[in-house]
This record gives structure tokens, sequence and C-alpha cells, in this order.
């Protein structure tokens, strides 16, 4: 009997460990399971070595960069511009410094309002402008153009070529710069075609129309354009010409230095510092 009473204890003994292991395996299925690996994150994508800060290479340029803003015709901050930053390539950032310099001669300095523009904020314009019912900046932007027609008059397009890198969107304001007061979203708009006094206060020089203005009147030799708004529109282009930029006739804003480095790649890195960090 006594051996049999030991054997019985031995058997007692290793069932209760095998009870205890299924325990703990069942309070721990993450220990019978091995965990899943994290999933990882896509990075971003970074300028090529030819994009530059612009501030990296003129700090006197002003910079009000309409796109981070609900000041648009969209009337949101627009995908895929982080900080309210210009970037450019490298040739492109030198010229306008050239041209700044001249300006600055004269009592005047150069305002941006957009420089390389991301694909994908491109994407978030086309969505916007099929979008028919949206259209809570047309009072401001485009008071005299229906909506639907902005594919077939040449306002909106699938590609810019601000997203090449050497396109720039800017104005001329005198000295001392005067300061411009912020957008307040859901503001009583005014157009942007009207009198000066009437439009939307910007420390620009009157250009006869405001920036990113749907209308004839933005062609930059709309005959309609006479006077001190000719000229201003005038010593605009004629100092960035002198540099090397081209103007796009159809807005007075519009300039892209030649020849580009990239004449026809369309990036989509966003508008960030590091995007450009260490170059």
């Amino acid at each position: 009997m006594t051996g049999l009473a030991s054997a019985l204890r031995a058997l007692a003994v290793t069932g209760a460990a095998a009870l205890l292991a299924f325990a703990g395996s069942a309070a721990s299925p993450a220990a019978a399971v091995p965990a899943a690996s994290p999933a990882r994150s896509v990075p971003e994508p970074k300028a090529p070595r030819e994009f530059v800060a612009l501030d990296s290479v003129d700090r006197t340029v002003l910079q009000e960069m309409r796109y981070t803003t609900a000041h648009n015709f969209v009337g949101e901050p627009i995908d895929g511009y982080r900080q309210p930053l210009c970037l450019l390539t490298r040739p492109a950032a030198e010229a306008l410094h050239r041209a700044q310099t001249r300006l600055l001669a004269r009592g005047y300095t150069l305002k941006v309002y957009d420089c390389y523009r991301p694909q994908r904020a491109v994407d978030h314009f086309v969505r916007w402008a099929q979008d028919l019912a949206d259209e809570r900046m047309k009072a401001e932007f485009y008071p005299l153009v229906a909506k639907e027609r902005l594919f077939a008059d040449g306002y909106i397009a699938e590609k810019s070529g601000h997203s090449r890198g050497s396109t720039v969107d800017l104005t001329v304001v005198r000295l001392p710069a005067a300061r411009t007061r912020a957008y307040v979203p859901g503001e009583e708009l005014t157009s942007c075609s009207g009198p000066r006094e009437e439009r939307f206060p910007d420390s620009s020089v009157d250009m006869g129309t405001g920036y990113d203005c749907f209308d004839t009147l933005s062609h930059t030799e709309d005959p309609r354009i006479t006077g001190v708004q000719r000229a201003n529109r005038q010593l605009l282009k004629g100092a960035l010409e002198a540099e090397g930029f081209v103007n796009l006739p159809e807005e007075w804003w519009h300039f892209t230095f030649k020849p580009e480095p990239f004449p026809s790649t369309f990036f989509d890195f966003p508008v960030a510092r590091r995007s450009v960090a260490g170059h």
C-alpha cells in the first residue's frame, strides 16, 4: 500500500503542474502567440538637393503663404502645406534674391504668396473645383466666373508648374511694409476685382486686382489696367524678367525661372523645412 500511495501522490503533483501551466497559457494568450510586428510608416518624400528654403538665400523677402491658411479660393488650408514656407530650386531662389536687391534699392520689397506646390495640393484644388456646391469663397476670388467653367477657362488644371519648383506667385510692397491683418474665416467677402479700397486689405502696391483673382482683369497686359496699377505691374515684371523669370500672361503675380532645373518633374514632398533639411 505504501508504494501505491507514493505513486498516487506523484501522479497528483504531475497533474496539478499541468493544470497550472494550462491556466497560465489561457490567461496570457500573448505568451503563446508571438506578437505581430508593428506596421512601418511610409516616410515622407524629401526634396532633391537642388531645393532650398528661400529664407536661407534671402531673409528680406516677405512671405505670406496663403495656402497654409483659409484665406484662399478653396477656403481652407491646402493639403501638403505643413508650414508657411517658400521652397524653390536654388537657381530660382538666387534669381529672386537678385531681383530683391534691385527693388530694395528703389524702396520696395518682394512678397511671395506661393512657391513650390506639392502635387497633393493640386489634387486638392481639382477635388474642390469638381464640387460645384462649395462656393464659400466665390464672392472674393471668382465673383464673375461660374464654378463649372474653372477647368475650361484654365483657372484650375490637374498639373501645375509650381510643382516643378521654379515657379513663384508674388507681388511688390512699398517700404516700410505695412502689416496685413489676418483673415477671419466666415467674414464678409469683397470682390478681388473691385477698387483697392474695397478689396481685402493687403500690403501690396495696387496691382488692379487681388492675388489669385479669377478674372480677366488679372491678365498682366489687360488694357483696362492703366496708370499707377499698370506701372506697378511693370515694376514687378521688369525686376523679375531681368533675372530670368518669365511671366504667365493670364496672371500678373505668376513667374517661372528659366531654364528650369526640373522642366518635366512634378514633385509631391510636403512644404516643410524638414523636406530640405541638410541642403
